[in-house]
């Protein structure tokens, strides 16, 4: 048997689509560099033991689900949608647009009557998670045609349709078509997930737990900067108590005598606030950092 043969390899779905870009980015970050060639349906990856395989989000659960991928990242709303077992590795908060989780919702044209799922009954709904939406009106006992759209449906709702389930960020592009968001039915990030047989291998689980626990950290430092001041001794106990948010920080001396250097980890959205408090509590030589992953 040749050793090629033999060289163990974990097959990794990556969503095609929507969420590429942020996930080849996030990958990059984690130290996992890939490139995707449009000639190629096999990327190329710096890690000989990775295959990837760009898919469908829409259908990466499902070949996890069945094997013929070893793992894969998906959203949570695919993984519901599909109704696939598959174990469920880690969240990991990211998108296209913000940080904040994707949600499916009941939406209907601003002028309906339509004012709650009740409503619906007896009426047409277009969307692309009809079994998601099958089960959200079975919830609430309602009786309601549901069809699958195969896109632009935010346009169908006011000619086609009584109501549509939409993914939306924001819902910036909802209103611009006049649209109006109802209900929520599902709040969805993205997932790494792996196929059950592979999740009991030794050697397959410890390589899809490295991945998550890099890409993990590479979404915490994405929050976050590093910051390193200089500050008098006699000052230090006041900059530690009027600002809370150095936690924990790390303080060494300085070769300079009286003086000591504080380094701290801070949620990147608090230093604009946090650098004039610094300087005015007597830090000096205040430096800003971007951080590539932070591993608790």
């Amino acid at each position: 048997m040749s050793s090629k043969m033999k060289k163990r390899m974990l097959r990794f779905g990556l969503p095609k689509g929507s969420l590429q870009d942020a996930t080849i980015e996030k990958m990059a970050k984690a130290g996992y560099n890939i490139s995707v060639s449009s000639r190629s349906y096999i990327p190329y990856v710096d890690d000989e033991e990775l295959e990837i395989r760009m898919i469908r989000a829409q259908e990466i659960s499902r070949y996890v689900e069945h094997g013929y991928l070893d793992c894969g990242i998906t959203g949570l709303d695919w993984i519901e949608e599909n109704g696939s077992k598959v174990h469920e590795v880690g969240e990991f908060q990211f998108s296209k647009v913000t940080r904040q989780p994707a949600r499916w919702v009941l939406a209907v044209p601003e002028d309906s009557r339509i004012k709650s799922v009740k409503d619906l009954t007896g009426k047409r709904i277009a969307t692309e998670v009809v079994n998601l939406t099958k089960r959200y009106l079975r919830r609430h006992k309602v009786k309601a045609e549901v069809e699958f759209s195969w896109g632009a449906t935010e346009v169908k709702a006011h000619e086609l349709v009584d109501a549509i389930v939409e993914i939306t960020e924001t819902g910036s592009s909802l209103r611009a078509n006049k649209l109006r968001i109802v209900d929520t039915l599902l709040y969805s990030t993205p997932r790494l997930i792996a196929n059950h047989s592979s999740w009991k291998d030794a050697w397959k689980r410890q390589k899809i737990e490295t991945m998550a626990l890099l890409l993990k950290g590479a979404l915490e430092a994405e929050a976050k900067v590093g910051l390193k001041m200089n500050i008098a001794r006699g000052n230090l106990d006041n900059l530690l108590r009027t600002l809370p948010a150095l936690r924990n920080p790390t303080v060494s001396n300085l070769s300079l005598e009286g003086w000591v250097a504080v380094e701290t980890i801070i949620d990147e959205h608090i230093v604009r606030e946090l650098i004039p408090a610094l300087k005015a509590a007597g830090a000096e030589g205040i430096i800003e950092y971007p951080l590539n992953k932070v591993v608790y």
